[in-house]
């Protein structure tokens, strides 16, 4: 049996009141919280409705995470909208759901990258978190079976200001952004950061292999943890078990 990640009616405003100290900044701006407000009234809406809405925890990836502690930043652009799916970590799923595709190019390029490393046998990135990985998707509820059916909601306005806030912290940060969605929030970071900004096409195979800048091969895990480095701070294990299954064929596809 899946995991039962829906929504529930009134937890996303319950959540939205739980959020740590170090984002209030983020949702300070009048325009921000009017788009939380937009998209939580809308959420209430569809729940009330009857609509099955995931995750269960919208906003996982800000717990345990101030954006002093980020030291990556992945984005997503909405969460799986599949029963037992989402976790409100970009690309996430639980250990024991079938592993979407994307994630399945994401491990098996980091196979790639570091020889010798096993493809996992789990899906849940919350190593990664714990390390400082900020796995934010730019929508952060969606519909059982109706990809970006919260997009243009409010979301954008919300996410876009965590990234601001994460972009605008001293400490410099890797920013992963895989696709045209995750590539357009490169505005949002400021001139001379000394942000590290890695682009690829997305995970998914539909654009992993194709130019101008395949997925596959594009060499971003290697090339942060070598920047981390440079930077002074211990590389990301990007390992997420102890399991472990080999590498099948080029890419395990």
């Amino acid at each position: 049996m899946p995991i039962d990640n829906r929504l529930v009616p009134h937890a996303l405003a319950t959540q939205t009141a739980q959020l740590p100290d170090a984002w209030a900044a983020a949702f300070a701006p009048r325009a921000v919280a009017d788009a939380l407000a937009a998209v939580t009234a809308h959420v209430e809406k569809r729940l009330a409705e009857g609509a099955v809405v995931y995750p269960a925890t919208p906003f996982r990836a800000l717990h345990g995470l101030a954006p002093s502690d980020v030291r990556v930043v992945i984005l997503g652009q909405d969460p799986y909208h599949g029963p037992g799916q989402a976790q409100g970590l970009a690309f996430s799923v639980p250990d024991d759901c079938k592993r979407p595709p994307s994630l399945r190019n994401i491990f098996n390029e980091i196979a790639q990258e570091f020889p010798g490393t096993p493809v996992p046998v789990g899906n849940d990135l919350s190593p990664w978190a714990e390390q400082g990985v900020l796995l934010l998707n730019t929508a952060l509820t969606v519909e059982d079976g109706q990809p970006a059916s919260h997009a243009k909601r409010g979301w954008e306005t919300v996410t876009d200001a965590l990234i601001s806030l994460v972009a605008r912290d001293p400490s410099p940060k890797a920013f992963l952004l895989w696709g045209a969605h995750a590539q357009a929030k490169r505005l949002l970071l400021p001139d001379n950061s000394g942000h590290l900004v890695l682009m690829s096409n997305h995970p998914s195979p539909l654009s992993a292999r194709r130019p101008p800048v395949p997925f596959l091969g594009c060499g971003h895990f290697r090339t942060t943890n070598a920047w981390l480095a440079d930077q002074g701070k211990n590389p990301i294990d990007w390992g997420v078990d102890k399991k472990i299954i080999p590498l099948q064929g080029e890419f395990g596809l």
